[in-house]
Order: C-alpha cells, then structure tokens, then sequence
C-alpha cells in the first residue's frame, strides 16, 4: 500500500496559515500572564483567618466545583511534578509549546488508524484551560480549536517560564468529578499535602488528567504504566496497585468546613454576604468584584484554642450531669472586637450545627445587675437601702406570682448590695415593682437585648431572667456597664487598617467606645460593677472560698434558668468581658448544676488565660459618685443587719443609718404602718385534690410590730408571718394590734371539693 508523503514540515506549514486566519481572541490564553492567572484563582473554600492571618476555619463556599488553594510548584511533590510530566508530555523542558515529534506521530497515526498518546502538550492542555474559546468539548476540539491551541501555547512559552507553565497547570487542571487541581485532589483522595505525595499517589494523579471519570480499574491500569515509567527496571504489583486506587478514588478526606472556628466563620461570611447585596442594592450599576477567598477576623487564634478546650474539656466533667452543650463568646471592652467565639461543645453534642452563641435562652439571674443598675440611676434604691427577702404574693392580672431563692430560703432584710452580689430573687422581684417591668424591658431593648414582647408580658418574672435573650447580645450588655454605662456594638469583621494596640495599662472601660451620651448612668454602672465585684458581699450564696473570685480585679454573675435549662457566667476585667453558657441544645434540664459549678468554672478559667500577663485594676470611680461610711439597725436578734462599710452613693442619696424603723432607708426599705402584704384582697385559692391536704398552706404575711392574726374573727397566729391550712368557703382575713385594733382585712375564696369534711373537721 502507498502511504502519502506528510511530514511535520507540511503540517507547520499548515497550521502557520491557519493561525493567519484566526480571530484575536484565539491569541487571549497566550497574552495572560502568570500572575494574572494565579491572582484570578479562587479557591472553592473561604478561608477565615484571625486577626493575625492564621488559620482559622475553611468554609467550602462554592458548590459548584472543588478547588483548593494554589499551590507553588516547589511545594508539590517531585514525585508528583515527574509523573505529570511523564504521563503528559516527555519532552515538556525540551520543546517551544508544540512537540513536532509528537505531532508527525499523531498524524501518520490518524492516517493510518493506529493509536498513539496524542500530541497535546501540557502548554497545549494548559492553553485550552485558560481561554474559554479553546475549552474542549464533550465531542473534542474542532480543527480550529486546536490551531488556535496551538498557536496559544507558542505565545505561552515565549512570555512564560517552564516552571510558571507547570504550576499553573497543576493548580488548574480538572481530575475527577469536582475536583479541579493538585491541592484539591491531594486532600480529596488521599488525606494530604501536595507535597506528601509519594510515586504510588502521584501515578494515580497523572492517570487521573488523562481519563479523569473512568472507571477506578481503568485509572489503575494507567496508573501502572505511569509507575512503570517513573521507576524503569523496578516490578510493579499492579494488582495492589488497583486495591489502592479502587479505595482512593472514593475517598472525600476534604471535609466541607473545618477549623476551629464554624459557627464565627459562618456568622462573618454572612455579615460579608449582607454588606455586598447591601451594597449591590445602593447601586445596582456597579460590576462586582471576584469573591474573597481570604477573610480576616478579630478573632485570637490562640485564644480561641483555649477557650474550646477549656469548654469542652470542662463539659466532659459534667456528661454525668447530663450536660453536653456550651458557648463562649470574648469580648474586648475599648472597641467590641469579638476575641473568641465558640459556638458549641463540638463533638460531645447532638446538635452541634446549632450557633449557642445567638440563640435565644432565658437568662436567668443574669438580668439582676442591669435592673439593679437602672433602680440605683433612677434614685429608687442605694447599693445600702434594705429589701426585704421574705416570701411575697405578687397580684397580678394572671394571679399570684411567689417568687422563690435558689435555696428556697430566705434571709430577711438584706442591703441591695447583698441582694444582688449573693443573687436573691425575692428582692429582684421587690426592685422590679419599684421600677416597672415596662420599664425595665425599655431598658434592656436599649443594651441591645432582643426581647420579642413588651414587659407586661414578661411581668415581674422578667427580673429572673424569663425572657430570651443570646449570649452576644446578653455579653456585650454587660460590656456596655464595664463602660461606664456606654452602649457599643460587636464586630467579628477585621478593619482593613486596625486601630493601635492599646496598652493593657493605659487602656480603661470605654476608650473607643460609642461617643454618645452614656446609655446608663456612670455612676450607676460603676456601683453595680463594684458590687458585682465584691466577694464579701457573694458569700451568703456562694461562701468565701468561691470560683468567683480572682487574683486580679474582675465583676461577674451567674445566672440559672427555670428547671435548671441554662447555666450562665458573665462578668469582666478593666479590657476583657467573657460570657459562658452551659446547657443543652435540646432544652433538656440539667441534673444537680449550681451557678458555680456549670459555667463560671469556664469562665474563670478563660479570665485566667486573657491575664496571664495582663493586670486588671479597678475602674476609677467617675464624677457624681460620693463615698460614705454607713451603719446599719438592729434585726430581730439585735445585732446589726450588716457590718458597717463603706459605701458609694450617688450625690445626694448618701446616708449614715440604714435601718427597719427609724425611718432613715428607702421606702422600699423601710417598716410602715402595719398591713397585710399577703394575700391580697380578692384571692381565690383552688385547692389542689392530687396534693394531701395537711401539705396545702397559705402564707400570711404583713408589715409592723406586735400584729396577731384573726380568721373569721377567731385568732389564728402572733407575728408578722403564719402558716393557714386553707378550707373551702369564703373567709376574712384580719391584722390586729396588741390593742385589739383591727388595721388591716382582707377577703379570700377556698374552693375545692372532696376535702370539705376533713377540713371542717379540724
């Protein structure tokens, strides 16, 4: 047979006039230069980075493909870079962008029908990725794609180095499926590095570029020839080589997001999305920019470490309490840079995906400092006026509220300093009266607290924490009285220029905090922070030996909500303010977990780790503020209510004497003119068939000294409290003075069938 006289001159020739006749587009690959295209590179992750650049979190934030990052070429493995180059082009450091030696071989080949590797060099290939128009399609390039290829890659090699050219293609080539490029296939298929990839991987790679969705035994099968060309001479077991490359090409080992940081890397991505749609909505016009694949947070890498650890390895301790979610959330007082933010308890939970950061839990005895803080700036209380801590019957519009101590004892009249710093309740509830619970959810919707409803909705439970409020936001509330009062809000967003560091000793609460007027009263935030500071004061709940207390200066609060559902610590120092909830995810209650031993162990922990080598002095007290001695009465035994101190009060509320009757404490303070407290007239009381009834008591209660109890004019008890076993009917209550005056009555209802005839007998 005559075989037709076609020489690689002829082809050159051919392909010298074609390229004549292309567009200039086909010319676009081969014009790019290398650092346009590895600056145009994105990777399908975000990766989120501290304050500092490190690492954070990977979040995969395009589905549509699967990139890593670029990787140079010195940091892929030789082995890797020799099979590349074995499998794809022989001759890559030796031709100009086209291999005439392969080209006159494809030809003859395609003349005579006989099979060969092809001609395309990895110039080629890579010229064909980098412009659209040259892309290859499912039915292969046309005869002009392949010119105009050619012509690409000639302008290739004469702008670009031999090395530029191999990195590019190794960062863009497509492998398998999603996956486009050495760092994302390395990390795919086997767990690592491109620089860890030994001669076995690396054969896979290369099989992977020339038939990137065949079967696993056809890839083994070119994987094979590939070893057989790396390693000439050597025996290769290829059929352990199959088993190998069977379990690699469906191994996914690059997890969609990991790190250390999800739920802040989540919540920045977010804040990031809603700033460009914001942004695109202003003008509409304006060309968006290529997606960061980098984003700079304010958070401290190894503060961040601590914190998980430190949470984690504590909710460990409490699995036996039934104990498996948390949240922590740092904040930095001057500015609101959020300093760590960890979501969840991570793998010891089942709900893990759940941000515990920004969910909404009730607080518990958290709230107590902020209404505190607004009776004192309204002038109805001192951090000395005594509140009486004795059960109370509230009325209200859905019947009686009876507020009850964690210890379910009470403590009789306590100073408002004592109230707060040992977590009373009843007092909370008296203060809350004193100030409305409109008023107080006004307040907290100010210090950017979410309350869904008004405050008559909450009622007076709402100085207990009934409400729903985050972590955040509840943090960062308490951020706002560590300055002075200040509201600010929080950023995870670094600043493209950062401020100065500030130096621990010269910073104080609110340098750089919001300039307008103070949301809260100074004075007033700075006494709470002092009473929520003073040990002395918490050791009627939480003893002197307490995991509150801290070498150096800080104010915090526990808090536990109804059924033990959430545990929380919240205080700070003169630069930090740390939040800790422990809890679960599900709303299950906790077993046997005090303020002390759920969050607040976390939470000093963490204060340790922030000052470590930073002080923590007191804050100075700020203008309007006096400080006074004062002495307090005598109780019922007749040793003074408190030890004598010294207090701070604002101008013109300061006194020396805080006693029940002589008329020197508040109103709230103070012993009136004799009364019942409770019940109030009009009660009705059901009585319960399910409870025995000798278990069934109603408490009287009432103010002024030397009162007796009368019940439908028959006496009943002596003193200003008593216990009554209810019956059914209608009764009058009446308080009467050693005298026989009657000063105060009130009406109640019994009902309940079934406990008539044993009531009425006794």
């Amino acid at each position: 047979m005559h075989r037709p006289s076609f020489t690689a001159s002829h082809l050159a020739a051919a392909l010298i006039v074609a390229a004549c006749m292309q567009p200039a587009a086909a010319f676009a690959a081969g014009a790019v230069s290398f650092d346009e295209v590895k600056r145009g590179f994105r990777s399908s992750d975000t990766a989120v980075l501290d304050r500092s650049g490190e690492l954070l979190q990977r979040v995969r934030t395009d589905a549509t493909v699967r990139r890593g990052q670029w990787i140079p070429l010195a940091d892929v493995s030789p082995a890797l870079r020799m099979a590349m180059v074995l499998s794809e082009d022989r001759r890559f450091y030796e031709h100009s962008g086209i291999d005439w030696r392969a080209v006159s071989s494809a030809a003859w080949a395609n003349l005579w029908n006989t099979r060969t590797r092809g001609a395309s060099t990895i110039t080629m290939q890579l010229s064909g990725l980098l412009d659209e128009d040259l892309r290859r399609a499912n039915s292969g390039r046309t005869f002009t794609q392949k010119i105009g290829q050619t012509v690409a890659a000639t302008q290739l090699e004469r702008n670009w180095r031999k090395d530029q050219i191999l990195e590019a293609y190794l960062n863009i080539v497509p492998f398998r499926g999603e996956i486009v490029g050495i760092d994302a296939l390395a990390r795919t298929l086997f767990g690592k590095a491109p620089s860890g990839l030994d001669a076995r991987e690396a054969a896979v790679a290369a099989a992977l570029v020339r038939a990137p969705n065949a079967k696993p035994a056809q890839v083994a099968q070119r994987a094979c020839e590939v070893m057989r060309a790396m390693e000439p001479g050597q025996k290769i077991d290829c059929d352990a080589l199959d088993m190998f490359t069977s379990a690699a090409v469906q191994r996914r080992a690059f997890d969609a997001n990991e790190g250390i940081a999800p739920h802040a890397a989540r919540r920045v991505l977010k804040e990031l999305a809603e700033a460009e749609a914001t942004a695109k909505s202003a003008a509409p016009a304006r060309q968006a920019g290529p997606r960061e694949t980098a984003v700079r947070t304010t958070l401290r890498a190894p503060l961040q470490r601590f914190a998980l650890d430190a949470l984690q390895r504590h909710l460990k301790e409490l699995r036996g309490r039934h104990v498996e979610d948390g949240a922590l959330v740092v904040l930095d007082n001057a500015s609101g840079e959020v300093l760590a933010w960890v979501g969840s308890s991570g793998p010891l939970s089942q709900a893990a995906e759940v941000d515990a950061v920004t969910a909404l839990r009730q607080p518990g005895s958290t709230l107590k400092p902020l209404l505190y803080a607004q009776a004192i700036a309204e002038r109805r209380l001192t951090a000395a006026s005594l509140i009486d801590d004795s059960s109370a019957q509230i009325n209200t519009a859905s019947g009686l509220y009876i507020p009850q101590n964690y210890d379910r004892q009470f403590k009789g009249p306590v100073s408002a300093r004592t109230a707060l710093a040992a977590s009373l309740n009843v007092p909370a509830v008296r203060t809350l009266v004193m100030v409305s619970p409109e008023s107080f959810a006004r307040q907290l919707r100010a210090a950017g607290l979410p309350l869904r409803e008004n405050g008559d909705y909450y009622g007076y439970s709402l100085a207990l924490g009934s409400a729903e409020v985050s972590l955040l936001s509840l943090t960062n509330a308490y951020r706002m009285l560590a300055n002075g009062g200040r509201y600010g809000t929080t950023t995870l967003t670094a600043r493209t220029a950062a401020p100065p560091p500030v130096s621990p000793t010269k910073a104080k609460a609110g340098d750089n905090a919001s300039a307008a007027a103070p949301m809260l009263d100074p004075a007033a935030a700075f006494i709470v922070g002092d009473i929520l500071s003073d040990a002395n004061a918490r050791t009627r709940t939480f003893g002197l030996d307490s995991i509150l207390s801290t070498r150096f200066w800080t104010a915090v609060k526990t808090g536990t909500s109804k059924d033990m559902r959430d545990n929380w610590a919240v205080g700070w120092s003169q630069r930090y303010t740390v939040g800790v909830w422990v809890g679960n995810a599900s709303g299950a209650s906790m077993w046997d977990v005090s303020g002390t031993s759920g969050a607040a162990p976390v939470w000093a922990e963490v204060m340790r780790f922030l000052h470590a080598r930073e002080p923590s002095r007191a804050p100075r007290p700020p203008a309007g503020l006096v400080e006074a001695r004062v002495a307090f009465g005598p109780g019922a035994d007749g040793n003074p209510l408190e030890a004598a101190r010294g207090e701070w009060f604002l101008q013109g509320t300061e006194q020396p004497l805080f006693a029940l009757d002589t008329g020197a404490g508040t109103p709230a303070a103070n012993t009136a003119a004799a009364r019942i407290i409770a019940p109030v007239d009009g009660t009705i009381i059901a009585l319960d068939p399910d409870i025995p009834p000798l278990h069934q008591r109603v408490r009287f209660e009432s103010e002024g000294r030397g009162v007796q109890w009368r019940i439908d004019g028959k006496h009943f008890a002596r003193g200003n409290s008593a216990q009554w076993l209810p019956w059914p009917g209608r009764h009058v209550i009446e308080l009467v003075e050693a005298t026989g005056k009657v000063v105060d009555q009130r009406r109640i209802e019994v009902r309940g069938a079934g406990v008539v005839a044993k009531n009425a007998r006794r």
